[in-house]
């Protein structure tokens, strides 16, 4: 029961859109479904050990972190959210799908790198999985150890790479029948959308806490 729990907790949260959705997308589109599979994969990784720490009492460290630290890694994470998005605007400008048969060269590291910058600077993330252990933790679904633990978390993982796993089955199977025009459209949309989300977050940097 508590498996099946965390897959949905696992694929409900990762469908909102956001910049991590958004950089699955552009790798799928930009290179291939190889490309979106790992930045997926990466996603749904660091999905199990962010539930695993939190749910290990790890994630007590940043409720010691000093109050001024949390707007600095909201700038931060902001600079990188538009850094990626304003160059997936530019290369909307110039990319082009190749030819059917030519292979696209490697750039492995590229996805994994970019998803571990949008998710070690975003402290939402780590708010999330804390209310996600303290809510499975106090209704006595799973403990702070054992194989339940490592099970529940784990099903968290599984059920983001479900949910990102269609996004880049979906965009591989209609690369190819995109109009050249319309493949720069989206590339550029999606660039902006990353660029708006970049602005949000540095902007909720200087949005005072509400005082207790």
């Amino acid at each position: 029961m508590f498996v099946l729990l965390g897959i949905m907790i696992g694929f409900t949260a990762a469908i909102p859109l956001g910049p991590v959705n958004v950089y699955i997308a552009s790798q799928t589109l930009k290179r291939n479904s190889f490309h979106g599979f790992l930045a997926a994969s990466t996603t749904a990784t660091l999905d199990f050990i962010y539930c695993m720490v939190a749910l290990i009492g790890f994630f007590q460290v940043k409720i010691n972190v000093r109050p001024e630290v949390i707007p600095i890694m909201k700038i931060i994470a902001g600079l990188i959210i538009i850094a990626i998005g304003y160059k997936l605007v530019r290369d909307s400008k110039t990319f082009s799908l190749p030819a059917s048969g030519i292979k696209i060269p490697s750039a492995a590291s590229k996805p994994i790198f970019g998803v571990l910058a949008l998710y070690v600077t975003n402290p939402s993330l780590y708010i999330f999985w804390m209310a996600v252990a303290g809510s499975v933790t106090s209704h006595n679904i799973v403990g702070a150890s054992g194989w339940k633990t490592f099970a529940f978390a784990a099903s968290c993982g599984v059920g983001a790479l479900i949910w990102y796993s269609i996004i880049v089955r979906f965009l591989s199977s209609r690369q190819q029948r995109i109009k050249p025009g319309t493949f720069n459209r989206i590339l550029y949309v999606l660039g902006f959308v990353l660029v708006i989300f970049g602005v949000y977050t540095m902007s909720s940097a200087f949005i005072p806490l509400p005082k207790r």
